[in-house]
């Protein structure tokens, strides 16, 4: 049960910030050798290019409507990532463990991963970059916590991250009007970038 709410946890993180995920679940792995975590994400290699998306991701999510197409790009990268992250720290890919793993990691990623899309979307509806700014800054915060926290209190933080997610959904309903003004005018300002960038 410790490892599933391990996945549960990582998962719903990757569905903010998977790349953060990776760096927090590789370098606390470096310095700490932690069991839980397989060696394979506190390799160089894995931990640069995680760093290097981080940064990317840490300048887009601040921008209003580019934090939107940031979001529609990675709607199949953050599950996977959760997917993927789950099946390594479930240790068995070959077995029904992993499998399940997979299906936790990659759902939680996936519904967190939505709430995110969506609460940008609201925010959109009137852009205004500190909002913006404030939304990524508790995100990764939030992230950052909740991944370091579960590797010693899996089940614990599995329950924080259980309750923001529900918090999440819940919030996400009673904002569906903004959100859906926030998708006319980030479809809107995407159509016109498109009719400008063709006319040229």
């Amino acid at each position: 049960m410790g490892a599933l709410a391990f996945v549960f946890s990582s998962g719903w993180a990757s569905g903010l910030n998977c790349y953060l995920v990776v760096l927090v679940l590789g370098v606390s792995d470096r310095v700490h050798d932690t069991a839980q975590v397989p060696n394979v994400l506190q390799r160089w290699d894995v931990l640069g290019v995680a760093a290097f998306l981080y940064a990317m991701e840490f300048v887009a999510d601040k921008i209003p409507y580019v934090d939107s197409t940031w979001d529609v790009v990675s709607t199949a990268i953050r599950p996977t990532a959760g997917a993927v992250v789950g099946v390594l720290l479930a240790g068995q890919a070959d077995s029904l463990n992993g499998a399940v793993a997979a299906v936790v990691g990659g759902g939680s990623a996936l519904a967190s991963h939505a709430v995110k899309t969506g609460a940008r979307l609201a925010i959109n509806s009137s852009p205004e970059p500190v909002t913006n700014i404030g939304a990524s800054v508790t995100e990764d915060v939030a992230v950052l916590g909740v991944v370091w926290f579960a590797i010693q209190h899996p089940e614990a933080a599995a329950a924080i991250a259980a309750v923001l997610l529900v918090g999440g959904l819940v919030l996400l309903y009673f904002l569906s009007r903004l959100v859906r003004r926030g998708w006319r005018r980030w479809k809107g300002r995407d159509r016109a970038v498109g009719a400008a960038t063709g006319g040229l």
